[in-house]
């Protein structure tokens, strides 16, 4: 069984014990959450949401909470002599799945 999931902006399919990369989410490390943005369930028989499943939830575990590698920002304006170098690391929380069900 899968299910597609919301969280952070943006969508993702999972099943029973993938492991992904999510925008940052409150808790600590080893912590159990559940994901309620439920947009489709998948298996046996498909349910589709309007805009979500109401009752079905994605149970996770908190693997990890850090920080993605750096990413340069470079201005430039030629011939004025102007520069400016940037660098950001997007946190990110990393939860394996745990239980998809309705």
């Amino acid at each position: 069984m899968y299910a597609v999931i919301k969280t952070g902006g943006k969508q993702y399919r999972v099943s029973e014990g993938d492991v992904l990369r999510v925008e940052k989410l409150p808790g600590d490390v080893g912590a159990s959450i559940d994901l309620d943005e439920v947009l489709m369930l998948g298996g046996d028989s498909m349910k589709i949401g309007t805009p979500t499943i109401s009752g079905a939830k994605v149970s996770a575990q908190i693997v990890a909470q850090d920080r993605s590698k750096k990413v340069i920002v470079f201005k430039k304006k030629r011939r004025k002599n102007y520069r400016r170098k940037y660098g950001h690391r997007q946190p990110f929380t990393e939860l394996r799945i745990t239980a998809v069900g309705a």
